[in-house]
């Protein structure tokens, strides 16, 4: 498990050579990297997570997770929270700086990560301090510094919707803001993701409409017109689009589909 240290040294979270000490400080693990991404199979008959630690030591925060995330993530829960968090004519939540935003996240960390639980505004630093350090261009260092900004959602969710962001992380609902995403709308491919045996709890699973290898979508139809489970990841592309940010479509669909991880990892979902 990483070490946790304080995030924002001297009270300044904008202290570059501070930050970067962080990062380097944190940025240790006991885990060799094989054992990243590496969960058990932690449910049993009844579709119910194992305790004690879950299966493979896949904590059991991360299984009940995946157990809700496949549950309740459905085309009419994407549906509802798109109108929820639209930015259609000018709507939005709450005006803040990007500053702003950094500190809601100091104290939030992310229930469905089995290798860290560090508050996700350090794991920003370190991605974009990583990025960085590879002598990528500075849009590409800006994209790994945003890319989890959109769990800020949890500030306007609730439990019931899967975005409590207040809670401790070992027993708050956070199936609607983080974890690796798939396409609702068609079927759910249990060669692509990760716990498989959850993908039958899902009640789109149980409606022909949806339980086909297109579902709802048209062949050849193209990866923007795919519903993936909602979260951080479609909230905070959507958030950059009505703003007008001039990041790079190729660092926008970077934000959009990193938590993807059937598709860009597994090749699901190449409609």
């Amino acid at each position: 498990m990483a070490r946790s240290v304080p995030i924002r040294p001297d009270d300044d979270i904008m202290d570059a050579d501070a930050a970067v000490r962080s990062i380097l400080e944190a940025n240790v693990s006991a885990k060799p990297a094989e054992g990243f991404r590496s969960y058990g199979e932690g449910v049993d008959s009844e579709g119910a997570c194992d305790d004690g630690g879950g299966s493979g030591g896949t904590p059991d925060r991360v299984l009940l997770h995946y157990k809700d995330m496949r549950t309740y993530q459905t085309v009419e829960f994407y549906d509802r929270m798109a109108i929820k968090y639209s930015f259609d004519d000018g709507k939005y939540r709450r005006l803040m700086t990007i500053e702003e935003a950094f500190v809601e996240l100091e104290n939030y960390v992310d229930a469905s990560d089995p290798d860290m639980d560090l508050p996700n505004l350090l794991h920003l630093l370190q991605t974009a301090e990583g990025i960085r350090r590879s002598n990528q261009p500075d849009w590409l260092q800006l994209v790994g510094l945003l890319h989890d900004m959109g769990k800020i959602m949890f500030l306007w969710g609730n439990a019931d919707d899967g975005q409590d962001g207040y809670s401790s992380h070992l027993n708050c609902k956070q199936w609607a803001l983080g974890g690796d995403t798939f396409v609702v709308g068609c079927r759910i491919p249990d060669e692509a993701v990760i716990l498989p045996q959850y993908n039958r709890l899902n009640p789109d699973m149980n409606d022909p409409r949806y339980n086909t290898d297109h579902g709802i979508y048209e062949p050849h139809c193209g990866l923007d017109a795919l519903k993936f489970a909602w979260g951080h990841d479609e909230y905070m592309y959507r958030m950059l689009v009505a703003n007008g940010c001039l990041i790079p479509r190729e660092g926008l669909d970077m934000i959009r589909y990193h938590s993807a991880y059937p598709w860009h990892d597994k090749a699901s979902f190449r409609f």
